[in-house]
């Protein structure tokens, strides 16, 4: 695997700033090397993928490897953003890691059903965090294959 392709932008969607700053800190203790973008809430996701509204400028820009999101957030919660995400072809591929306080089970069915690749519940401590960006970082950095931003679609033969 290459090094380039390990650099892909990680993007953690979370309404609480103080769990960004964390995993942000988390990262940086960890020596994760991706570049991290932060969004709020489940209507900033899908406006930033759909690369609309206040995030048009970034039309040709590359979409995040993976996606971090929590569940219980303001205006469209993580679950109507993934539905919505996993619904539409040109993003269904975005591996989307479900980052939460739910221990829920409905909540675990259910984000898997939506279509999640994989569901961790929030550590608490920042030891925890860490080990769990650690682990992020060896499963989906070093060992899974994402897309690269660049890869096209694949084209139909006729």
């Amino acid at each position: 695997m290459s090094t380039e392709n390990s650099l892909f932008t990680i993007l953690m969607v979370d309404d609480d700033p103080d769990d960004r700053l964390l995993f942000k800190e988390a990262c940086e203790e960890v020596r994760l090397r991706n570049p991290l973008e932060f969004l709020e809430n489940g209507e900033q996701l899908v406006d930033y993928l759909k690369r609309q509204g206040s995030y048009s400028h970034l039309k040709d820009e590359p979409f995040p490897g993976i996606i971090l999101l929590d569940l219980n957030m303001p205006l469209k919660d993580g679950r109507e953003a993934l539905e919505e995400v996993k619904a539409d072809p040109e993003l269904r591929h975005i591996p989307i890691i479900v980052l939460t306080t739910s221990k829920s089970e409905d909540d675990i069915l259910s984000s898997y059903g939506l279509g999640a690749s994989s569901y961790i519940v929030k550590p608490i401590s920042l030891d925890r965090l860490m080990r769990v960006v650690n682990s992020i970082g060896e499963y989906w950095v070093q060992i899974v294959e994402v897309p690269t931003p660049d890869s096209e679609e694949v084209e139909e033969i006729d």
